[in-house]
């Protein structure tokens, strides 16, 4: 026994160290706890709901703009992270992340760029300080128009 104290209840909590043959010790406390747990909800799901080619001059051609309107449940999100792969998800061509604001209802909208007509494995990431949610597509880039 390395000691007893009183706690709040007026009782004594007593704690006791014990070798053990692995190497590590076990420390077994007696008495009363308290504590507090914050249940959090979380983002609990996230959908592409929509995939929109952004029409450009030929002047400004070189990239294709692609929107994603994206919606989730649960909580609302402080940060977008957008993944494009290849077509088996299983390389990263490029990583973008952003702080948003999502003010009352998790509807928002993500533009992004891409160099080169083709297909594309696309992972976006809703997250907060809890809590993450994702959503994937695959989808196809052909010059002024995406699928």
């Amino acid at each position: 026994t390395t000691g007893a104290t009183p706690n709040s209840d007026s009782s004594s909590t007593i704690e006791a160290v014990e070798d053990n043959p692995d190497g590590g010790c076990h420390i077994y406390r007696n008495g009363y706890y308290r504590s507090d747990i914050s249940i959090v909800e979380g983002i609990l799901e996230v959908n592409i709901i929509q995939m929109t080619n952004i029409q450009m001059t030929a002047s400004q051609a070189e990239n294709s703009l692609v929107d994603f309107v994206v919606t989730c449940q649960g909580s609302l999100p402080t940060d977008v992270c957008t993944v494009v792969s290849d077509p088996t998800c299983q390389v990263s061509k490029s990583v973008v992340c952003d702080a948003i604001a999502v003010p009352d209802e998790c509807l928002l909208t993500i533009r992004r760029a891409f160099e080169e007509p083709g297909t594309y494995c696309i992972n976006i990431t809703l997250g907060d300080d809890t809590s993450q949610a994702l959503a994937s597509a695959l989808i196809s880039v052909n010059g002024g128009e995406s699928t």
